[in-house]
């Protein structure tokens, strides 16, 4: 989720998810040792529980940026094995990875070692056309071995010669059941399910074998279903109705606008959040029409609700 769940999109979704589990997009190790720490890292009190996820296999500056990360207040260390984009090749970082267990596994501890939060590691089932359950069971049990309990698998292979980016995210079939018998074989350690999941109904159904599911480009282009979701997962916590998190994302655009944030850096992320309304068209496009962005004002946030208010009837 590069360039997709930064702060501003992490801030938007845990107002619809008050429990839900956030990550970072996955941050290099290079953006963190050459770049700007803070802006890769800095992020609100209001999005604990959150995770950095990493990408790298340096073993000493994934220490670095462990460090980093605990020192910053996140809540977990994610070791990313499961981006199949084309900068893995060249950076040896992303699902590329996933062949090279034992340096996963040096890498993983090393981390472990310096820091006293949680590290875990996302991966896929396995690399282009190797498609054996021996292969992803082989590389979590070499995790296993030296303490990593928390996996959280795209079940999926990454196809690294001949598919995009995108095409990974569909074309590679689904294979739940080589994630489920990782659960069987690896009862004390805690799998959480990631790939193809974008309905309450999908969530219920894996939540009965799985400890927990992830979701990623369904939050993006639905971000109501966080909310969906988590109603379903933790029914005894009541959430924001959508007439507060309208306010509060009104004042937190307001607030940073004075800090000299670009409102499109906000709003990308409300986008689908009307998915399925009948001004959801209208909606999109007063938040994404660049002379209504150049005005720098919050109230467009607003313009743009009653935009669709109006359309579906509402008072």
């Amino acid at each position: 989720m590069i360039d997709v769940t930064d702060r501003y999109c992490r801030y938007f979704h845990r107002l619809l998810a008050p429990h839900a589990r956030l990550y970072t997009e996955m941050i290099t190790t290079g953006a963190l040792e050459y770049g700007d720490v803070a802006r890769h890292l800095r992020f609100d009190p209001s999005e604990h529980p959150v995770a950095l996820q990493l990408g790298g296999s340096d073993r000493q500056a994934l220490v670095k940026s462990a460090k980093l990360g605990e020192q910053w207040g996140y809540d977990e260390i994610n070791l990313n094995c499961g981006c199949p984009s084309d900068r893995v090749l060249k950076g040896s970082f992303g699902a590329i990875l996933m062949s090279q267990p034992l340096l996963v596994a040096d890498c993983l501890k090393a981390m472990q070692d310096a820091v006293s939060i949680p590290v875990t590691v996302k991966h896929r089932l396995g690399l282009d056309y190797e498609d054996s359950y021996s292969f992803v069971r082989d590389f979590v049990g070499i995790q296993y071995e030296v303490g990593v309990r928390v996996f959280i698998v795209h079940a999926r292979n990454a196809v690294l010669k001949g598919l995009s980016p995108k095409e990974n995210r569909d074309i590679p079939p689904l294979r739940y059941d080589y994630a489920a018998q990782l659960k069987t074989d690896f009862p004390e350690a805690t799998f959480v399910l990631n790939g193809g999941i974008s309905t309450v109904a999908q969530c219920q159904t894996h939540l009965q074998t799985f400890d927990g599911v992830m979701i990623g480009r369904a939050a993006w282009h639905t971000p109501a279903v966080l909310g969906q979701m988590h109603d379903v997962i933790w029914p005894q916590v009541t959430r924001l109705d959508e007439e507060a998190v309208l306010a509060r994302m009104y004042q937190y655009l307001a607030q940073e606008l004075q800090a000299g944030t670009r409102p499109r850096q906000i709003t990308k992320a409300m986008l689908g959040w009307a998915h399925g309304k009948p001004g959801a068209r209208q909606w999109r496009r007063h938040l994404s029409d660049p002379a209504q962005m150049a005005r720098a004002d919050a109230k467009v946030l607003l313009e743009a609700w009653d935009l669709l208010r109006s359309t579906t009837g509402a008072d």
